[in-house]
């Protein structure tokens, strides 16, 4: 399969690519801004094949067009899945918010999704059903328990959750299907800058096996559903 998974460099991203890439019926395009990291990732041992594509989900449209297509199709033909894991989080009280802040964690956290995935729609689902995963959070799932600091990165992930459905809506006759994985906390970078101090009990591999898992057999069960995952 041909895979293209954005956050690729550290956590839940890295692991992710890392599983998928130790098959060696998978290509995996593993696409992050941290390039240095992304070529330890490809330099992993396994079976399969790992492109490492830096680039930063942030920039505007022309730069997704105009590079990253070019460096995808450079290696690719067709895309079986997708999986926009890139996220960036602001720990902030809402007052001391500032546009930059806002801009910054919705370039990354769904109009990167947006961007990313008008690119390679085209090229998704010709022989076999295509899946995209968008991975949320438990934070951006609707009547989930809400913390002060993130009030924008959860705002994001409740977009990217309702993005998810109206997808699979415009997308389920193109053989695509799409859903959200809401994670709960998962011991990363980002959970520390979230909570500082505090170790969550699930590990990024532990997450990664299930992404990897749903990235390959989901779409057969699952289109426009938006799935809270708490492995612990």
């Amino acid at each position: 399969m041909n895979i293209v998974i954005t956050g690729a460099s550290k956590g839940i991203g890295y692991e992710t690519a890392k599983l998928l890439g130790a098959s060696a019926e998978n290509t995996v395009i593993a696409i992050s801004r941290d390039q240095a990291k992304l070529d330890d990732l490809a330099s992993t041992d396994g079976a399969g094949t790992i492109i490492p594509i830096g680039f930063d989900l942030a920039t505007g449209r022309d730069s997704f067009e105009n590079d990253l297509k070019k460096q995808i199709l450079e290696h690719v033909d067709s895309v079986d899945i997708l999986i926009n894991n890139a996220g960036y989080l602001v720990n902030k009280p809402f007052e001391e918010i500032a546009d930059e802040d806002m801009e910054e964690v919705f370039n990354v956290n769904l109009f990167g999704i947006i961007r990313i995935s008008q690119l390679l729609i085209p090229y998704m689902g010709r022989a076999t059903r295509a899946h995209i995963i968008n991975i949320g959070s438990i934070g951006g799932y609707q009547g989930s328990e809400k913390f002060a600091g993130l009030s924008v990165y959860s705002a994001s992930k409740g977009a990217v959750a309702t993005l998810s459905e109206c997808m699979a809506l415009e997308f389920r006759e193109k053989n695509i299907a799409v859903n959200c994985l809401a994670l709960g906390a998962v011991q990363t970078e980002m959970l520390t800058k979230a909570f500082p101090g505090f170790e969550a009990p699930v590990k990024a591999s532990d997450m990664a096996k299930y992404v990897a898992e749903f990235a390959l057999k989901g779409m057969h069960e699952f289109n426009g559903q938006v799935i809270p995952v708490e492995l612990a």
